[in-house]
């Protein structure tokens, strides 16, 4: 597997030694698990969205983007997921990764020091480039949008 440098800091390394590192859980894991920097236990009603710190940033190499992604586990079994997922962290940014939960569930939920949160994937970002045409080239599917298939 081909791998890149992301440098990684922690924003205040004194108060952090309790984390854990992002890590990957399994050989072929494709996302780094994120551990909530929380000082206190947050709790998550229904309907709630709130910013998680993380308590590092990060540097990643031109050409790539960090995706923030739902964990599955706290998705199926507790309803809480990103809101924007996937969250892009790009290249130029030096700012705290923060993760953007949301409680879809029924009952509120607990975010304690240390809780898995998220998940990171190195991605790599082609940009394209627009050209302003008179119109687009026809395709069978044409206009058809969403649920034009049947499903």
């Amino acid at each position: 597997m081909e791998e890149q440098v992301v440098q990684f800091c922690w924003l205040e390394a004194e108060q952090c030694r309790d984390l854990p590192l992002p890590c990957y859980h399994s050989e072929l894991a494709a996302g780094m698990d994120v551990a909530a920097a929380v000082q206190q236990p947050t709790i998550l009603m229904p309907g709630d969205i709130q910013l998680i710190p993380s308590g590092f940033s990060v540097a990643i190499p031109p050409g790539y983007e960090l995706q923030v992604r739902p964990r599955s586990g706290l998705a199926v079994k507790q309803g809480v997921t990103i809101i924007n997922s996937p969250g892009t962290i790009d290249a130029d940014y030096r700012g705290e990764v923060k993760i953007a939960l949301v409680n879809l569930g029924r009952e509120a939920q607990t975010v304690h020091r240390g809780d898995r949160v998220a998940q990171l994937v190195l991605s790599p970002v082609v940009r394209g480039r627009l050209e302003l045409v008179e119109s687009l080239p026809q395709t069978i599917r044409g206009a058809g949008g969403f649920g034009h298939t049947g499903v």
